[in-house]
């Protein structure tokens, strides 16, 4: 068994999931229905399946209702600044690489404020899983329109309809380079789970839009109910591994949402596309003793950024 010098990383042993409950659990502030227990939920199933425990695991938010997540999870947890979740989390997992990094942010959080970090971060096949809570609204901040916010949607900022169609995450995402992509919601828990364990287990970047419904800013998402699972359904027949075949089940899947039909499910899946870290490795740009680890010695002598720079100027 190789372990870490972080020590618990790498520990095999029996994992409940009880352990992702914070000793004294906070009184959640998420209004009740609210879709993001689902998520809450989904994780505290998936990640002792996978064999993580609470010490392996950082969660990294971002602004806003989903923001609260790491305060509900018990693992290591990052709340940062609005739309920022990812550089965050992508420089943990370049300083950590053992450790099993999870980022999460809203549909407001991670495709607007901070949409230029999903499409790189994408692109560039980070080893992680980004979870974002899409309720087609902006929640915190009490209902203002959203990328994500159907065309002719009502809200605050657009008391008479959005003029514009909304943003989508999954052909977005798609073009942009993920390596794992999926939806699933908040009201299929047993689907939620078993993608949630898919992404973790991915070796590259996984993006689960995650469905989640809002009964206090966006009665017209209602519960996302019936829901459909394109892996389990006849009238859909597509291979995830083939990009033209995934870019079209993707837009058929963002074309009805709207509609009425939720279609959920896993959309693409490259398993030979080597993360950014890989590539790091196998170009030489990336220390084989990763910089986490590199001062548990104590004689270590310690590095200055201004002496790595100099080879810039």
């Amino acid at each position: 068994m190789i372990m870490s010098a972080f020590n618990a990383i790498g520990e095999e042993r029996e994992i409940d999931r009880d352990e992702f409950t914070p000793g004294v659990e906070p009184q959640p502030t998420w209004c009740p229905g609210c879709g993001d227990f689902g998520v809450l939920k989904s994780l505290k199933q998936a990640l002792p399946e996978v064999g993580k425990t609470p010490e392996e695991v950082l969660t990294v938010t971002g602004i806003g209702c989903s923001g609260k997540l790491n305060s509900y999870l018990d693992t290591y947890g990052f709340h940062t600044i609005h739309g920022r979740s990812l550089p965050v989390a992508r420089a943990a997992k370049l300083a950590n690489p053992e450790l099993e990094v999870i980022a999460a942010g809203g549909d407001g959080d991670g495709y607007g404020i901070g949409g230029n970090h999903f499409i790189h971060t994408a692109r560039e096949n980070h080893d992680m899983t980004y979870i974002v809570f899409n309720n087609e609204i902006f929640g915190l901040t009490k209902g203002q329109t959203s990328p994500t916010s159907p065309k002719g949607h009502k809200s605050k900022t657009q008391p008479s309809g959005s003029a514009k169609s909304p943003l989508r995450p999954l052909s977005l995402s798609l073009n942009a380079g993920a390596s794992y992509i999926a939806r699933t919601a908040a009201v299929n828990p047993n689907q939620a789970k078993e993608i949630i364990k898919e992404a973790i287990e991915h070796d590259g970047f996984a993006h689960v839009d995650f469905l989640t419904q809002c009964p206090t800013w966006n009665k017209d998402a209602r519960q996302y109910v019936p829901y459909v699972d394109v892996q389990e359904s006849d009238d859909y027949d597509f291979d995830v591994s083939d990009r033209a075949e995934a870019a079209e089940m993707m837009r058929e899947t963002e074309d009805v949402l709207n509609e009425g039909t939720v279609l959920t499910g896993r959309y693409y899946v490259d398993e030979d596309r080597p993360s950014y870290t890989q590539e790091k490795k196998a170009v030489g740009e990336l220390p084989e003793e990763p910089l986490a680890e590199r001062y548990f010695d104590d004689d270590a002598e310690w590095e200055r950024s201004y002496d790595l720079l100099e080879r810039h100027t």
